[in-house]
C-alpha cells in the first residue's frame, strides 16, 4: 500500500482536514510538518505563566500549546507556548482553537525557547517577524538557557524590545502592569 502526504492548496484547505489523530501540524508551502511535542522545561515554565496570568484574567482568555495561530509567511500557522487572548475571541473559539487572520490578533504570544540554535532562531527571528506581521501587540521569549525573560512591544508596527527580566526582578507586562511573580520563579524548578 502506498501512502501520499496530502498537499493543501490553501488554508481554508487545510483546515476542513482531520487525519483522525491529536496532532499538531504546520502548513509549511503546502504539506504538512508534524509539530513535536514541548519539552517538559518547557511545559512547566508556561504552566507556572498560565497560573499567574490565569489569577489576573480568569482561565477563559489564556490558552495554552494547543492554540492554532494564523500567520502569514511560511508556515501558515504558529502554536504559541502561551497565548492571552481579546475577549472577543473565547466566543470566537468554540468551534475551532484557531486564531484567523480576519480576527483581531491576541493580546500577547509567549514562547519559551528550546535548547538547540535552530530553536533559538525560530523564536527570536522567524517568530518574531510573523507575530510582529499579524500585529500582536506583545510578544515574550522565555529563554531557560539564558534565564531571561525578553519582552517586546509593538511600536510603530515594529517590535521593540521593552525589558529584560531576570533573576528577582519583577515581570512586567506593558499590556497587564506588573506580575505577582519574579523571572526566576517563572523559569525556575520548585
Amino acid at each position: 500500500m502506498t501512502y501520499t502526504k496530502p498537499r493543501f492548496l490553501s488554508f481554508e484547505e487545510y483546515l476542513s482536514y482531520d487525519d483522525g489523530t491529536d496532532n499538531l501540524y504546520e502548513l509549511f508551502n503546502g504539506e504538512l510538518i508534524e509539530v513535536p511535542p514541548e519539552s517538559g522545561e518547557n511545559v512547566q515554565i508556561a504552566n507556572r505563566l498560565f497560573l499567574c496570568f490565569a489569577l489576573l484574567l480568569g482561565t477563559d482568555r489564556i490558552r495554552g500549546h494547543g492554540l492554532e495561530l494564523e500567520v502569514r509567511g511560511e508556515p501558515k500557522n504558529r502554536y504559541p507556548d502561551l497565548t492571552i487572548l481579546q475577549p472577543e475571541h473565547v466566543q470566537l473559539l468554540k468551534q475551532r482553537n484557531t486564531t484567523r487572520l480576519s480576527m483581531a490578533p491576541p493580546l500577547l504570544v509567549v514562547e519559551v525557547v528550546s535548547p538547540g540554535e535552530l530553536q533559538r532562531d525560530r523564536d527570536y527571528i522567524a517568530k518574531r517577524m510573523q507575530y510582529q506581521d499579524r500585529g500582536i501587540p506583545e510578544y515574550w521569549i522565555i529563554d531557560p538557557q539564558q534565564e531571561t525573560i525578553l519582552v517586546l512591544v509593538l511600536t510603530d508596527a515594529a517590535y521593540v524590545e521593552a525589558n529584560t527580566f531576570k533573576g528577582d526582578e519583577r515581570v512586567r507586562s506593558p499590556q497587564l502592569g506588573e506580575l505577582t511573580i519574579t523571572a526566576a520563579q517563572i523559569i525556575a524548578a520548585g
